[in-house]
């Protein structure tokens, strides 16, 4: 059974910084992209950042403009997302999701968007002005 579980939420005003974590239960970490995706209240889910963890390679969505960092640590089976320079139009909750044999490339997400098939349940973010 695969379980991701996020932490790392919180209030930050703009201009701040999180770090959310995603820890990965599965039995083979390097066999998954994982992807952070959030939804703000009243719009639709977006994506955020993936992660190949077998290769290392990321891509952002195009809101991100350099401000979001994704890694791994595949001793810990974890997955982080540095968020720097945060906006009130970040305020969401994130999730963490997981896509077993996926790929992740620079513009995935913009030409096809993430293919999950594993959810977290999510951790709040909001950024006040």
């Amino acid at each position: 059974e695969v379980q991701l579980v996020e932490s790392g939420g919180g209030v930050v005003q703009a201009g701040g910084s999180l770090r959310l974590s995603c820890a990965v239960s599965v039995y083979s970490f390097d066999d998954y992209v994982i992807g952070w995706v959030r939804q703000a209240p009243g719009k639709e889910r977006e994506d955020v950042s993936c992660l190949a963890i077998d290769n290392g390679s990321a891509d952002y969505g195009d809101f991100v403009k350099g401000r979001f960092t994704i890694s791994s640590d595949r001793a810990r089976k974890s997955v982080y997302l540095q968020m720097n320079n945060l906006k009130p139009e970040d305020t969401a909750i994130y999730y963490c999701a997981a896509e077993e044999y996926g790929i992740c490339y620079r513009g995935r997400l913009t030409n096809a968007g993430g293919a999950y098939d594993h959810w977290g349940q999510g951790t709040q973010v909001t950024v006040s002005s």
